[in-house]
């Protein structure tokens, strides 16, 4: 008996569409504990591939016998094995995820976010299982990319059933928690690839340099570069139509960025506070924040995408209220998570100067993402 699957796409849908799900999550606990499938209706429990060899009598009254079954693994192999025996043991529906937690860290959802006012449409791509948020500006048929995650074929399949001519792709800042797939999709596509300097001076691949007050075209859609450091030395926003503030890992929905991912907490926390004290203040209140990562499924909307008015940030994200100079400073350089994994070896890779085959790379992003501010 071979059990029944699901990708993760589909199970994605399920997720934002809120749909009740009870999971089964057979990894290890201390993977299970780090790192978990999310949403608003989910029940999930965890129980090691090892412990069910023998039968599912460990567990068996804690599955529901009225729902639908989803059991994932690391890989989809191990949960495919335990889905049988729930079948076995009298569970009609029952589903192994494909792929296990290395496809859902993969998936990217494209949600609309909105119409631009000069023409065009913003999308955001919702990577899900790893908290990774990037954008398709597209106006009058052209289109630019920020903050491409690495999985380049998602986004050619977006643009390619839309007729999207791909001229932009842009990096907020040199990345370390997740591979950047701008400069390769940039070269496929016969695009330009923007960088900001300041994070590129162990870069050892061409790019446009990112300087504050430029301005790029893409259909009638007008992309504002505002240098906004803080995260790295050269974090960079975009304004998008005046419409739109792109954070990259500055400002996220709930907390701030970190500082301390190129070792330089101390020397940033600065720039940082100046950036989101000062530089952000002085824009409009009604600039809709799309940031580059979001840390719980709290902070999507109904349909979930990520974003908030600026105005409304500065009033309930507590990182934007701390008055103390020196409470700041701790706040962002002790109260902070675990670094991401491999960030290291993923920084060297987004500088050009490691290339690790396509397995080395997912190891490298397995995980949660960790860009803020507890």
């Amino acid at each position: 008996m071979s059990a029944k699957t699901i990708t993760v796409k589909e199970l994605a849908n399920k997720v934002f569409n809120h749909e009740e799900l009870f999971i089964l999550d057979a990894r290890n606990t201390d993977a299970f504990d780090d790192w978990k499938i999310e949403g608003r209706n989910i029940e999930i429990i965890n129980s090691p591939y090892f412990e069910l060899l023998e039968g599912i009598d460990p567990i068996k009254e804690k599955l529901p016998k009225e729902k639908t079954i989803y059991v994932i693994c690391a890989k989809g192999a191990s949960s495919e094995f335990v889905a049988e025996q729930i079948e076995e043991a009298g569970f009609k529906d029952v589903y192994s995820v494909e792929g296990g937690m290395k496809a859902w860290s993969e998936h990217l959802e494209p949600i609309k976010i909105g119409d631009l006012k000069n023409g065009g449409t913003i999308y955001q791509f919702v990577r899900i299982g790893k908290g990774c948020l990037s954008y398709l500006i597209e106006s009058n048929g052209e289109g630019a990319i920020v903050d491409t995650n690495r999985m380049i074929d998602q986004y050619e399949s977006f643009i390619k059933e839309r007729s999207i001519s791909l001229k932009i792709l842009l990096d907020t800042h040199l990345h370390a928690d997740h591979i950047s797939g701008g400069k390769k999709l940039a070269d496929k596509a016969g695009a330009q690839y923007y960088l900001p300097p300041k994070d590129a001076d162990e870069v050892i691949f061409e790019y446009n340099p990112l300087e504050d007050g430029d301005q790029i075209t893409v259909g009638s859609s007008v992309i504002k570069v505002f240098y906004s450091p803080g995260h790295t030395i050269g974090s960079t926003s975009f304004i998008v139509d005046d419409e739109y503030l792109m954070t990259g890992d500055i400002l996220f929905i709930d907390s701030i960025g970190r500082p301390d991912l190129a070792g330089k907490a101390q020397d940033w926390v600065g720039d940082l506070r100046n950036t989101l004290y000062q530089r952000y203040k002085e824009l409009a209140d009604k600039l809709i924040v799309l940031p580059a990562h979001f840390m719980s499924i709290e902070e999507m909307n109904e349909n979930g995408s990520v974003s908030e008015k600026l105005g409304v940030l500065y009033s309930k994200n507590h990182g934007l209220n701390i008055k103390s100079e020196n409470e700041f400073r701790e706040t962002v350089s002790e109260n902070l998570p675990p670094q991401p994994n491999s960030y290291e070896d993923i920084r060297k890779t987004n500088m050009g100067k490691a290339d690790p085959g396509i397995e080395e790379q997912r190891e490298m992003e397995i995980g949660p993402n960790r860009c803020a501010v507890r």
